[in-house]
């Protein structure tokens, strides 16, 4: 709703705490994210929940027969994690990071992993962590190196698994092909 849109932005042009302005922004992020997403669905024509339009959306439903919420993005559909991370900034969403995110989501959903390329600073970390913070999904960064060992990334893998976390591997490329070799055989 606009009226609403406009009254977030009168209150985070006040005083705010710093707390409750975070806050704030990130609704004001969500919700301009939102807008955008319905003007494009009625300008676009879109009419079912069938149309690609809809379904390439992130969306939250609940299942009442597991008594869940589900996130869903084209066939693909994950219980929602519930994991809690405090009042954080939220990301733009541009329809380049709705791509990045299908392209996730879709991996996921056949059991896959992802691993989004190209320059430094596109915000390939930034938008995984965003879809693991939109999927209440606690994610992990870890920057590589060249001192890292077998037995650490054993120990991230094994706290990942025991958490349910997912884990994004800054600079992997920086690790020694022989701990590589090992890392594959603890996967």
């Amino acid at each position: 709703n606009v009226q609403q849109l406009e009254q977030l932005t009168e209150l985070v042009r006040g005083s705010l705490d710093p707390i409750r302005r975070k806050i704030i922004v990130a609704l004001i992020t969500t919700d301009v994210h939102a807008r955008d997403i319905v003007e494009t669905l009625i300008n676009e024509g879109c009419e079912t929940t069938g149309d690609f339009l809809w379904q390439q959306q992130l969306r939250y439903g609940w299942d009442s027969g597991d008594e869940r919420v589900v996130v869903r993005q084209v066939n693909a559909a994950f219980e929602y994690g519930y994991e809690y991370m405090g009042a954080t900034s939220r990301l733009v969403i541009t329809p380049l990071t709705d791509r990045c995110w299908m392209t996730i989501t879709g991996a996921l959903h056949i059991n896959l992993g992802a691993a989004p390329a190209g320059p430094a600073g596109t915000g390939k970390t930034e938008s995984t962590k965003d879809l693991a913070k939109a999927m209440g999904i606690y994610c992990v960064v870890f920057n590589c190196s060249e001192q890292i060992n077998y037995v650490m990334m054993g120990r991230l893998f094994s706290g990942l698994a025991q958490q349910g976390a997912w884990s994004c591997l800054d600079e992997f490329n920086r690790i020694d092909i022989e701990v590589l070799s090992v890392i594959a055989q603890q996967l």
